[in-house]
């Protein structure tokens, strides 16, 4: 068990990576109409890009975030009554998130009620929810070091089931690996994500190797208050995070890189860049005290969960209201950016606008005080 007492110093970077991981998934889940570029889309299958770091970055944030909270001191039973409340919550709000506008445009015209079961249960913030409530469990009754080999153990476990109980020759593919499986037992298709045909990316076997990457956020944040602002710090991030990114390319060609999968050498990849990225934003932030962008970063990191919340309703919004044929949103993306500059260009600089607009909305909370706690 972790048995820091006194006050964790607070740290700029981890807030603003934090603030730039929602940033930035906000770009990637609204790219506008003209095709996004290739590098803000997730890979199809096994591959790897820039939009496939984004959530397993948020995930490393949760853990960083776990690593101050969790050394202050507090009773068992309310340690145990926050962390399952938090969950259920978080849980609740992205099963809410699906049903969301909890009624459906019809061909004639007309609205009916959304019924719940044809609502998905699984999604982001359902797993962000299991791997937080199952990360802070084990950070709150294992040593470090114990933790460590743990998050090991739950990549493992990840490949084992998926090689041990998969049908042959099914372990890495879409639809009867073990984990499809197991959810379209347990939860059934109408539950699941609809744009897959029955494969859920966020399914409940990818849990485990998930929850590894909260717990390296936490050990990560643990190691940055021991070793503290020095150039020395950055050094150590990077060359752990460099030795990741080799492990993860040498497992590549037994064991896949793959976000839908969350597959143990894409856990490698993506905690080897985010120790190299967060390493990057300690050293300009913390050792040569750069200010550019620190205060909007700070801002979106203080309140990702409201901020992401408007992001993904008031898209919906846009897009039940309906114009030449096309949803709101759609349009203005066609009618507003495609003009100015066509494809990925347009797309992103739709997306980017967009973003600001909800950056604007953080902005607006952070002005009155108004922190989302769950």
């Amino acid at each position: 068990m972790t048995t820091l007492t006194a006050r964790p110093e607070r740290f700029a970077s981890l807030d603003m990576f934090r603030g730039a991981t929602i940033f930035l998934m906000i770009v990637v889940n609204t790219a506008g109409a003209g095709g996004a570029f290739t590098q803000l889309q997730h890979a199809p299958w096994f591959g790897f890009t820039l939009a496939d770091l984004i959530y397993p970055s948020f995930l490393f944030a949760v853990g960083n975030a776990m690593s101050f909270a969790l050394t202050r001191p507090m009773p068992e039973p309310v340690f145990l009554r926050r962390i399952f409340k938090r969950a259920a919550l978080i849980f609740l709000l992205g099963m809410l998130m699906y049903w969301f506008p909890f009624v459906t445009h019809q061909a004639d015209g007309s609205w009916v009620a959304k019924p719940f079961a044809d609502t998905r249960l699984t999604g982001v913030l359902q797993r962000i929810a299991l791997c937080y409530l199952l990360g802070a469990l084990l950070a709150r009754y294992l040593r470090p070091s114990h933790l460590a080999m743990v998050a090991v153990g739950l990549v493992v476990a990840h490949w084992a089931i998926l090689t041990g109980l998969s049908p042959a020759g099914e372990a890495f593919g879409r639809y009867k690996n073990a984990g499809t499986l197991f959810d379209l037992w347990l939860i059934g298709p109408e539950h699941l994500y609809k744009k897959d045909h029955g494969f859920d990316p966020e399914g409940l076997l990818g849990t485990l190797p998930a929850t590894a990457n909260v717990i390296a956020g936490y050990l990560t944040g643990l190691a940055i208050q021991r070793w503290g602002k020095h150039a020395a710090t950055v050094g150590r991030l990077a060359a752990i995070g460099a030795g990741l990114v080799v492990v993860a390319l040498l497992l590549s060609p037994i064991l896949p890189i793959g976000k839908k999968l969350w597959t143990g050498s894409f856990v490698a990849l993506t905690v080897g860049l985010d120790l190299i990225l967060l390493g990057a934003v300690l050293w300009l932030v913390e050792v040569r005290g750069v200010t550019l962008g620190r205060s909007f970063l700070q801002m979106l990191g203080r309140n990702p969960l409201a901020i992401y919340l408007f992001s993904e309703l008031l898209v919906v919004v846009l897009e039940l209201v309906h114009v030449d044929g096309v949803g709101l949103y759609t349009w203005i993306g066609l009618n507003g950016f495609q003009p100015i500059a066509p494809g990925p260009v347009g797309s992103l600089l739709c997306a980017l606008a967009y973003t600001l607009v909800c950056c604007a909305f953080g902005w607006v909370l952070d002005r009155k005080g108004i922190i989302l706690k769950v």
